[in-house]
């Protein structure tokens, strides 16, 4: 279980205080999927940074994998990013003069994979993703929908428990944007990873299994999904 208890953040002293985050609290099981909705400027974006231990909270707990991601030191936290998460960005974020395989090489070399075992996994990603026909390309000469694709396949290649996605469609138009969707899930439930969406687009939002709208700071209501019944077959 993913525990998020009482998180608070504040930026600016005294008189010019801003309350970024005020007491959100929730919890999700391992392996779901997690949507953070809301407007610009609810929250949501921090609270990914916090959660994931890009940026520290002023009070709370973050509990994940058996650490409180608040607690770890530095070095600890990026060791726990750079082996256990993953990020997809709106804006892809790829170096466009560096190949696909190049760019899908990266968060391996950081966690000091082996070569032969890294041409293993970018090759098995790509797959994934259907760009292995262009493992050689340039980034800067892919679609949009194929940049937002590498940039998927290089948050999966390690095979992380945890992938944070913020805005992942945004710079997508609608049938480009669903089919990523529909991969993102689809890799998700593959390597049983537990998917962050930081999102305001409500369709995508009711696609996972949880729902936590921000607003002002304030986590001001979960959703949780009804659990599916299985179907009992009839025997006739």
């Amino acid at each position: 279980m993913i525990e998020v208890k009482n998180i608070t953040k504040t930026y600016g002293k005294k008189d010019n205080v801003f309350t970024a985050l005020s007491e959100v609290s929730f919890s999700a099981p391992e392996g779901s999927s997690v949507a953070i909705i809301g407007k610009s400027g609810s929250g949501k974006s921090t609270l990914m940074h916090i959660m994931s231990g890009l940026d520290k909270a002023d009070s709370g707990e973050v509990l994940m994998g058996g650490h409180d991601i608040q607690k770890l030191k530095r070095k600890q936290a990026d060791n726990f990013r750079a082996n256990e998460m993953s990020f997809i960005f709106q804006s892809f974020f790829v170096e466009g003069n560096q190949t696909v395989y190049q760019n899908v090489a990266l968060p391996l070399e950081i966690a000091g994979v082996a070569p032969r075992r890294r041409k293993q996994l970018i090759e098995t990603a790509l797959k994934n993703v259907e760009l292995i026909d262009k493992i050689n390309s340039k980034a800067k000469n892919l679609s949009g929908g194929q940049k937002q694709r590498l940039a998927i396949a290089r948050a999966i290649v390690n095979n992380p428990k945890y992938i944070f996605a913020d805005e992942p469609t945004g710079n997508l138009d609608s049938v480009t944007g669903a089919r990523i969707v529909e991969l993102l899930f689809s890799i998700k439930d593959s390597i049983g990873s537990t998917l962050f969406i930081v999102t305001h687009d409500h369709e995508l939002a009711e696609k996972c299994d949880q729902q936590v709208r921000m607003s002002d700071g304030r986590a001001i209501d979960i959703h949780q999904k009804p659990a599916q019944r299985p179907v009992r077959k009839v025997m006739l």
